[in-house]
């Protein structure tokens, strides 16, 4: 994950996140995108606390056409594990499904959210990232902005999480803040919902 001063939302939405990673015996790599807040502090806190926490960070002097790319890099490069998940930390796992289906397929994607008060999550699988290239690009473009909103988020392809094997993990990164016009996005997000609708 990548954060940029988001310490309200560390301070909620963490714990979350490692007590599914404890359960799965992962570990969490948090890259801090140079932020100027309480964040470096909360972080090192959790640090401290949790050894399946990793953190870093992204210094402001660091001039990249993408800060949000290079940043996801640096995290992936110190991942152990063959598997991946890039992850935000404004949606955090509800239930422990939240993983299960992560090994599965090339690509996958996972959505959750609440119907009638209870967490429901739906996994969706791609055979490879050229598959799941449009979903990413669309969810991902502007900076991630496509994760906002809540208004039939599988169909619009507003997933939470995309587990990837690390040696595809950079061509993925690769697709993340693009800046489009409104006429591609538009095109994107139709093509996106048109394949959802019928999934």
């Amino acid at each position: 994950m990548v954060v940029h001063d988001q310490a309200e939302t560390l301070e909620r939405n963490l714990p979350h996140f490692l007590t599914v990673a404890g359960k799965a015996h992962g570990e969490i790599i948090i890259v801090d995108d140079a932020s100027t807040d309480g964040t470096p502090d909360i972080l090192k806190r959790f640090q401290g606390e949790n050894e399946h926490l990793y953190t870093t960070f992204l210094p402001k002097s660091v001039r990249n056409k993408s800060h949000l790319r290079l940043a996801l890099s640096i995290g992936a490069k110190a991942a152990l594990a063959s598997r991946i998940i890039l992850a935000d930390i404004t949606r955090p796992p509800l239930v422990d499904e939240w993983l299960t289906g992560f090994s599965n397929g090339e690509v996958t994607v996972v959505y959750s959210q609440l119907k009638q008060g209870q967490p429901q999550v739906t996994h969706q699988l791609f055979d490879n990232i050229e598959e799941a290239k449009p979903y990413v690009l669309k969810a991902e473009c502007n900076g991630g902005l496509g994760h906002r909103g809540r208004f039939m988020r599988f169909r619009r392809g507003l997933y939470d999480a995309i587990a990837v094997n690390k040696d595809t993990c950079f061509d993925t990164i690769k697709l993340f803040d693009h800046h489009y016009n409104a006429l591609k996005r538009f095109r994107m997000c139709l093509g996106v919902f048109t394949k959802n609708m019928f999934a």
